[in-house]
C-alpha cells in the first residue's frame, strides 16, 4: 500500500510518545526523519525496518525520500518532534502530495507538542485562549511575525514562543519582550522550559519584566501568561473561570467594570515602569478623566501615596479638608467610614461669609483659614480654587498649618499654575499635583480615593467601596 504516516513523537522522551505513533513505528517498512530523533524510536523498530535520516534543514529532502519510498508500495513513517502539524513535517508532506499529484495516502498522527509538555511542567499556564508564534524568520518575514506578536499581546492571549533564539538570531526575543511590555503588566508570569522531557530539562518561572533573554536558546519553549495568569506555589496558573461565579459574589458589578477599566488603562500606559504608588494615583486620574495626558502632568513626590496611606493606617491622618463641596462629594463614603476618616468642606460653615467679607478674601480662602484653625494637620485636597491653595501655602509659611499632605488640582486660567508652583517648595509635605491648567473636583476626589485604597494597588483591584 502506498502510504505515508506523518507522526509526532512528542517533545523528547519515550514516555510522551502516543500508543498510536508507537504502533505505526512498529509496523513501518521505512522510518524517515532527522537523525537526532531516531534515538527515541529505535527500540521499537521491527527487524528489517529501513531508517532514512538527514541533518537539520533537510525537510524537503526528507519529504522527497518519503514519497519515493511510498511509491514503491512501502509504508513510510515520517517522524517529527512534538506534533507533526505544528512547525513539523505534516504541512510539507500534504503540499508535496498536491505538487506531485501523487496518489499516496497520507495519514497524520498527533503528538504531544513541546508547548504542552512545557505547560505541564510549569503548572497550568494554558488554561484559556492561547496562540503559538515562532520567532524564526527563515520562512516568514519579521514584519509579519511582529504583527502577530502585537496581536497576541493586545488580544490577551496566553502565548507560546517557539524558536526564540539561535546563534545568528539574537535580537528578536528582546523585541518580543519589548512589545509585550507595551500591552501587558510587568508582573505578567512568564515560564520557560529548556529541553522539555529530556535529561537536560530545566524549568524557570519569572515575570515579563524580569525575564532575561540570555537564559534562552533554540531548545527553549517560552509561555507568556495573560492578564489573569498568576504564580502560586512555584507554579504558573491561568484560570479558566470555574470560580468566576463565586468571585463575582464578592465583586459588585460596578467594581468589576472599574477593575476592567484599570487593566485597560494600564495596558495603554506609555511608561509602566513607575513606582506602585504613582501608578495607582495615575490610574485613578486617567480613569476619572479618560485623559492620558495625566501621564505627563501628574506629579507625585517620592512615595507620596505610600506615605499618606501609612498615615491613614497609623491613625495620624484623621481628616480630609477640601476647598469645595464637590470634592467632598466625590470621596467615597464607604472608604471614609471603613477607615474612620472625616472629610470636611468649610464653605457651608455659617462663619465663612462673614469672615470673608471682614478680611476681603474669597469664601474658599476663608474656609481654609477656618479649617487650619481646627485641623492644621489634615490632608488638604483642592480641586477648584487656586486662591484657597495659595492661602494654605501662606499659612504653612507662617507656621500655622502642618498638613499631612496636599492634593493640588485646582482648574482654570487665573493663578492656577502659580498656586501649584507655590506648593512644591514644601519638601517635607507629601504632595500630589496636577500640573498646568488642568484639574478639577473629580480629580482631587479620586486622588483621595487612591490614597485610601492603596492596599488594593498591588492586586490592581479598585472600587472596593463603591
Amino acid at each position: 500500500m502506498k502510504k505515508i504516516i506523518v507522526a509526532g513523537i512528542g517533545p523528547g522522551s519515550r514516555e510522551d510518545i502516543t500508543p498510536a505513533v508507537l504502533e505505526a513505528v512498529k509496523e513501518a517498512d521505512v522510518v524517515v526523519g532527522y537523525k537526532y530523533y531516531f534515538q527515541f524510536v529505535d527500540q521499537y523498530l521491527r527487524p528489517g525496518c529501513e531508517c532514512v535520516d538527514t541533518g537539520m534543514k533537510k525537510e524537503r529532502e526528507r519529504a522527497e525520500q518519503a514519497f519515493l519510498l511510498a511509491e514503491q508500495d512501502k509504508t513510510v513513517v515520517v517522524i517529527s518532534s512534538g506534533d507533526a502539524g505544528i512547525y513539523g513535517m505534516a504541512p510539507l508532506i500534504y503540499e508535496m502530495k498536491q505538487t506531485h499529484q501523487s496518489d499516496v495516502e497520507i495519514v497524520t498522527l498527533p503528538g504531544i507538542s513541546a508547548f504542552q509538555k512545557a505547560a505541564s511542567l510549569l503548572g497550568a499556564p494554558i488554561g484559556h485562549d492561547l496562540c503559538i508564534i515562532s520567532l524564526s524568520d527563515l520562512m516568514t518575514p519579521w514584519e509579519v511575525i511582529e504583527k502577530r506578536i502585537k496581536a497576541a499581546a493586545v488580544g490577551d492571549f496566553v502565548t507560546a514562543i517557539y524558536n526564540p533564539k539561535s546563534h545568528g538570531r539574537y535580537w528578536q526575543l528582546y523585541r518580543t519582550q519589548e512589545l509585550f511590555l507595551k500591552y501587558r503588566s510587568a508582573e505578567t508570569p512568564v515560564g520557560y522550559v529548556r529541553q522539555a522531557g529530556r535529561e537536560e530539562q530545566t524549568i524557570n518561572i519569572t515575570t515579563l519584566e524580569t525575564f532575561d533573554s540570555e537564559d534562552v536558546d533554540m531548545f527553549t519553549v517560552i509561555l507568556i501568561g495573560n492578564s489573569q495568569s498568576y504564580i502560586a506555589d512555584d507554579k504558573m496558573i491561568t484560570p479558566r473561570g470555574y470560580y468566576r461565579e463565586e468571585n463575582e459574589e464578592a465583586v459588585k458589578p460596578g467594581q468589576q467594570i472599574m477593575m476592567n477599566s484599570f487593566r485597560t488603562i494600564e495596558s495603554e500606559l506609555r511608561n509602566k515602569d513607575i513606582p506602585l504608588g504613582r501608578k495607582w494615583a495615575l490610574l485613578h486620574a486617567i480613569h476619572t478623566t479618560a485623559d492620558f495626558d495625566m501621564e505627563r502632568i501628574l506629579y507625585t513626590d517620592d512615595n507620596a501615596v505610600e506615605t499618606l496611606y501609612q498615615k491613614v493606617c497609623d491613625g495620624s491622618l484623621k481628616t480630609i479638608i477640601t476647598d469645595v463641596t464637590m470634592v467632598t462629594s466625590g470621596i467615597r463614603k464607604g472608604a471614609l467610614q471603613r477607615l474612620g476618616i472625616e472629610a470636611k468642606c468649610y464653605l457651608g460653615d455659617a462663619r465663612v461669609a462673614e469672615f470673608a467679607s471682614a478680611n476681603n478674601i474669597t469664601r474658599t480662602q476663608a474656609g481654609i483659614r477656618l479649617a487650619v484653625e481646627e485641623h492644621p494637620d489634615a490632608l488638604f485636597a483642592f480641586g477648584n480654587a487656586p486662591t484657597a491653595l495659595m492661602e494654605l501655602c501662606d499659612l504653612i509659611r507662617k507656621g500655622k498649618a502642618h498638613p499631612a499632605g496636599i492634593i493640588a488640582a485646582p482648574v482654570g486660567f487665573v493663578h492656577v499654575r502659580e498656586s501649584k508652583h507655590m506648593v512644591k517648595p514644601f519638601r517635607d509635605i507629601p504632595k500630589i499635583i496636577i500640573e498646568g491648567r488642568k484639574g478639577g473636583s473629580n480629580l482631587a476626589a479620586t486622588l483621595c480615593n487612591a490614597i485610601m485604597t492603596f492596599d488594593d494597588a498591588a492586586q490592581l483591584k479598585p472600587g472596593r467601596d463603591l
